[in-house]
């Protein structure tokens, strides 16, 4: 199937679909139940084979839920493809790739609070350079000097065949894709995650 071509795709509505990629379809369950996937997925000539998006909102409430303060949003767009092959060269032009989505895809306001984008790629093998660039990458940018949030890449590297895999710091997603291993009980749900991004 053809990615189809979007700017900023939709929130999908019906039921996740289905993958033809035994990797892709476990790593789409654990994803499901906190994620709107679609699947095969063109944003700017860049085709993913999967993309994610979770919205998440928080406020506060004095005396009656109609009177409200405290509105705090946060966003996450999760981006996947497999690769023949994978350089640092293409994880650093994807980093670009997501900073130009930030500056067109972020509303910056006082209600939001952050935006993650999440790029995750799946090679053959997992090198050494790879890894070393995923495990000490770290990027951050305060919109406003965060008056009006921020926004935060994530870097995802795995390979399934191997069992392995390396994750920047703060990309939350890593567990979801060690499809090879048990997700703990005390895993963060939606209602962690909410409060992890809001810091509530």
């Amino acid at each position: 199937m053809a990615p189809s071509a979007v700017e900023r795709p939709p929130p999908t509505t019906d039921s996740p679909p289905e993958w033809d990629d035994e990797y892709l379809d476990a790593a789409a369950d654990r994803l499901a139940h906190n994620y709107d996937l679609a699947r095969d997925v063109r944003i700017r000539d860049e085709p993913f084979d999967l993309y994610g998006r979770m919205n998440m909102r928080s406020q506060k409430h004095f005396l009656h839920p109609s009177i409200s303060f405290a509105q705090h949003e946060a966003h996450e767009h999760l981006f996947v493809r497999r690769v023949d092959a994978l350089y640092v060269a293409e994880l650093e032009y994807l980093v670009d790739f997501c900073h130009d989505l930030a500056d067109d895809w972020i509303d910056p306001d006082e209600e939001h609070y952050g935006t993650e984008f999440t790029v995750v790629l799946v090679p053959p093998v997992l090198t050494d350079d790879v890894r070393s660039f995923v495990e000490d990458f770290r990027d951050r940018t305060l919109i406003k000097f965060g008056y009006h949030g921020h926004y935060e890449i994530n870097l995802v590297v795995a390979a399934p065949s191997d069992e392995e895999l390396v994750a920047s710091e703060n990309a939350d997603v890593r567990s979801a894709f060690a499809t090879w291993e048990s997700i703990e009980r005390t895993e963060p749900g939606l209602l962690d995650l909410l409060k992890r991004r809001l810091q509530l």
